[in-house]
């Protein structure tokens, strides 16, 4: 009897671990949380093994990564206030063919869509 309690005391811990681990999975590959970001560490350290790089090589490759970075982030900041204005203005049509109470939930949707994206990923 003692040896059951136990039994039914370990499956549902290893059913619990299961379960939760399956849930994670879900959430993460749903929504997307899961993706890790941009990391110039992650891929200098990855090339530097996979290519078997000098050490002036890392030094090299850190600073076309590093240059890089800092051209994206000037590419992004000229081409973000025309996406912008794009978004901007197809809202603005689909508001015109919309019912007030269409209206309504619409806007309620692009507020959510614009938090999510300030949020980041």
């Amino acid at each position: 009897m003692k040896g059951r309690v136990y039994l039914y005391f370990v499956l549902t811990f290893v059913l619990g671990i299961i379960i939760g681990g399956a849930g994670m999975f879900y959430y993460g590959w749903h929504t997307g949380r899961w993706r890790r970001g941009f990391s110039k560490e992650r891929v200098v350290s990855h090339l530097q093994q996979e290519l078997s790089l000098s050490s002036p090589q890392v030094q090299q490759l850190s600073q076309i990564i590093e240059d890089s970075s800092h051209k994206y982030r000037q590419l992004r900041g000229q081409v973000d206030p025309q996406f912008q204005a794009l978004r901007e203005d197809t809202d603005n049509r689909i508001r015109q063919i919309l019912t007030p109470a269409q209206l309504d939930k619409f806007n309620a949707l692009v507020r959510q869509h614009q938090a999510r994206r300030h949020k980041g990923p």
